[in-house]
């Protein structure tokens, strides 16, 4: 099965908003943005994905009118944070989370480790069906995540993969 993971256009945002499953409009670029992505693909999927954000559906949509949406492909829950501002929460929280984001929840969100379950369970089930072009439109998290299930990279290092807006990375899944 050949996987296309495809990350979300460019959101119009503030810098620094902690926007984790905030609802967020996209930018006035994206005619351009969806041509671009539409260049990266070959082709037309069996079945695309989508996380239910709307800077997720609306991509999905374009590229493909029966899309499903799967809450396992959300961006991390930030909780409390949401919203928000990386200077303006707590900053004795915000260290303790940035210490060990892997296993420490943001207040009312979740842990990457969390994250990573129902990711994982996403991709297990993904991979016992029988397709053999899929496209799953999310976001960079998610994408980072599937990346280290993959390629078996440690959950402390996923940062340093980096996903621009509207990037399309192929993957494959055999047998």
């Amino acid at each position: 099965m050949e996987v296309y993971l495809i990350r979300h256009t460019t959101p119009i945002l503030e810098p620094g908003l902690i926007y984790g499953r905030k609802e967020l409009l996209l930018h006035a670029d994206f005619p351009s943005e969806l041509e671009a992505v539409r260049s990266q693909l070959n082709g037309e999927f069996e079945v695309t994905y989508s996380s239910p954000a709307l800077r997720c559906t609306e991509l999905a949509k374009a590229l493909s009118p029966t899309f499903l949406t799967d809450y396992r492909l959300q961006e991390l829950d930030f909780g409390e944070w949401e919203g928000k501002t990386w200077d303006t929460v707590d900053q004795h929280a915000l260290q303790a989370w940035m210490d060990d984001y892997v296993n420490v929840c943001t207040p009312g969100g979740e842990s990457m480790m969390q994250m990573y379950a129902r990711v994982r369970e996403f991709w297990t089930e993904l991979g016992q069906l029988r397709y053999r072009k899929v496209g799953i439109v999310t976001h960079a998290g998610v994408i980072r995540l599937i990346l280290s299930i993959v390629n078996q990279i440690e959950l402390t290092s996923i940062f340093d993969i980096k996903i621009a807006y509207g990037e399309v990375m192929t993957v494959r899944i055999n047998g």
